[in-house]
């Protein structure tokens, strides 16, 4: 009976708030959403496993881990990449038929404005908002792991050996180097540690070379190694053939796998981004652009949904495919163009969290000017 009465009421201010018209349209809205995912992916998932069906065949994969390793992961995570062109379509698609029956001139015949119509819309948009950041930033990167390493064993590896000039800073005012790290050896060659006490270089160790003891955390085996002391005007001299020593670096700190940055929480991502910049390590570009993605495209849902509003609430003899069309170049120009400012971050030309973010404020105003010429 508790239960029952708390149900009651939370449901009494709900349905103050959300009448009956209101939920007509949010079961529309969302319905149409689920049902475009569930038959897009259908489509994509028969592609895919056409184009990959020699490398599984190849690499002797079962069953099993093909539909639960690989697609039960695949499905969320494409849905969730390509979630913006489902709430193009779902929006277009489902109010073309409403401006199509003349549903929308009913309402706004009985005195409904554009502005209060878009109520129940913009609900629609924050459950999808929500759940898309949710999957995104926590339940996926946990599937993605998975999907990877099948991907690794039963299709292309992705497994990063070698990687080129690091720089990296191990503790307070000591800097390590090495000129090129090969992960089948866990060796790093021409490397170098260097010691500051404020801005003054206190002590510069050279060696061969530096290999990893995966037998001990953090610990490296230094062979061929030159340390000189600086001590004001004095300098000191020490050689030697091996020395065992405790640096707080890994060798996962800068072997990178591509898309490593999709198999972590958003949660762990910003720790890591935090460390990593920290450090002195400039290699997290896609890490950070990852965890400012993830933000902005649940975003994306209020603006797409408001553009795709306004383009088709207008009854037009053409009906839907001028909407439809119009409402597909615009969700591809989206991604297309989160993807381009994208690589701008990548290549440095502009900060990641701006880059990421530009789509949303250029397509923010595309959203009020077409809300503006909307019919009222």
């Amino acid at each position: 009976m508790k239960l029952r009465r708390l149900l009651q009421l939370l449901k009494n201010p709900l349905n103050r708030w959300l009448k009956r018209l209101d939920w007509y349209i949010i079961k529309k809205f969302l319905g149409t959403y689920f049902f475009s995912i569930v038959l897009i992916l259908s489509i994509a998932v028969v592609f895919d496993y056409n184009e990959r069906m020699d490398k599984f065949m190849q690499h002797n994969a079962p069953w099993s881990a093909i539909i639960f390793d690989n697609y039960l992961n695949f499905i969320p995570y494409f849905a969730n990449v390509f979630s913006p062109l489902f709430v193009f379509i779902s929006v277009i698609f489902f109010t073309s038929k409403l401006a199509e029956n003349s549903e929308i001139i009913a309402m706004f015949s009985n005195g409904m404005s554009f502005k209060r119509m878009l109520r129940p819309y913009m609900v629609s948009a924050g459950i999808i908002a929500v759940m898309t950041f949710a999957l995104g930033a926590y339940i996926i990167p946990r599937g993605s792991a998975v999907r990877m390493e099948f991907s690794d064993k039963y299709y292309k590896p992705r497994k990063v050996n070698t990687a080129r000039n690091i720089q990296l800073e191990v503790d307070t005012g000591v800097i390590a180097y090495i000129e090129r790290f090969e992960n089948f050896s866990q060796t790093g060659y021409r490397f170098s540690l260097d010691k500051f006490r404020g801005k003054q270089l206190v002590s510069h160790l050279t060696a061969r070379t530096a290999t990893y003891d995966t037998t001990s955390v953090h610990r490296w085996i230094i062979k061929d190694y030159m340390i000189r002391s600086m001590d004001g005007m004095r300098e000191s001299i020490t050689k030697g053939e091996r020395i065992d020593t405790l640096l707080r670096m890994e060798p996962s700190d800068f072997l990178i796998t591509a898309g490593q940055e999709e198999t972590m929480t958003s949660p762990q991502l910003s720790a890591y981004i935090d460390s990593q910049r920290k450090r002195g390590f400039a290699n997290i570009k896609a890490f950070e652009i990852e965890y400012h993605k993830r933000i902005a495209m649940s975003f994306a849902s209020f603006i797409l949904t408001l553009i795709g509003v306004s383009l088709s609430s207008r009854k037009t003899k053409g009906g839907m495919g001028l909407h439809l069309g119009i409402g597909l170049a615009l969700s591809f120009s989206y991604i297309l163009f989160q993807t381009v400012t994208s690589s701008f971050a990548v290549n440095g030309s502009l900060p990641p969290g701006i880059a990421i973010w530009i789509p949303n404020v250029l397509y923010t105003f595309i959203a009020f000017y077409l809300y503006r010429k909307a019919p009222k």
